[in-house]
């Protein structure tokens, strides 16, 4: 029997308008829907009329589990990995799955990407900075790690790009300003917030100027985040 199919589908980040057409036909093709969390994933599905037996996928999946997911691309499944929003495999656990995929059936096995929505790059395309060259740090650690990490921004010759929370924005914020100062490094900021929702926005400044604004301004703090980061010479 010939391998299924493992589909790496990005799902909207926001707006449920932004999906294609080739996404929805291959949902219509396929046997099962691998959720980060299936309440999310059946709101898009209910959105454009898809009944799709789904399959919980998430970053505390057993090993036991992956395993019954492999077994299925044994059978010939289709199998289309999807996260909560964006594109699975970055920052995301759904690399585990297209790991360990990999591992087992090798370049027998079609791993076929379903290319849209990307926080990331979203917020790159109206930054107005020159990224030919950029550097992507995903979600900053809550603690251990997380000094050496920004050190480690600081030090690049590019733009960075990363990902924080509403939680530790003003945390985030604060420890840019302080360690900018201490390294005599003067640096401008974007931050991308609710990116294609309702409320988007996006902010310019330089640490200490977004962390005030923050401070007064409450609509600021709600949301998912998209920060760049780059250093004026």
């Amino acid at each position: 029997m010939a391998l299924g199919i493992l589909y790496v589908a990005a799902t909207p980040i926001g707006n449920l308008e932004d999906v294609t057409l080739r996404f929805l036909r291959i949902l219509k093709e396929a046997d099962y829907i691998l959720c980060e969390d299936t309440r999310t994933t059946k709101r898009l599905l209910d959105r454009y009329e898809l009944t799709i037996p789904s399959i919980s996928y998430h970053q505390h999946s057993s090993p036991a589990k992956i395993q019954q997911l492999l077994d299925y691309l044994a059978e010939g499944k289709k199998l289309v990995l999807v996260s909560d929003a964006g594109t699975p495999g970055i920052s995301d656990p759904g690399v585990v799955l297209i790991a360990a995929a990999l591992k087992r059936y090798g370049a027998e096995l079609s791993i076929v990407p379903l290319p849209g929505a990307s926080a990331l790059i979203s917020a790159v395309s109206i930054s107005g900075w020159p990224c030919e060259r950029f550097s992507f740090f995903g979600f900053l650690p809550h603690k251990k790690g997380r000094q050496s990490m920004m050190k480690e921004m600081f030090a690049s010759n590019y733009p960075v790009v990363f990902y924080e929370s509403k939680h530790r924005l003003a945390k985030c914020l604060k420890e840019l300003a302080l360690m900018s100062h201490d390294l005599d490094l003067k640096i401008e900021l974007m931050i991308a917030r609710e990116l294609t929702k309702m409320h988007e926005s996006v902010y310019y400044g330089q640490p200490e100027e977004l962390l005030e604004k923050l401070q007064n301004d409450l609509d600021m703090q709600k949301g998912e985040f998209v920060l760049l980061l780059r250093k004026i010479k």
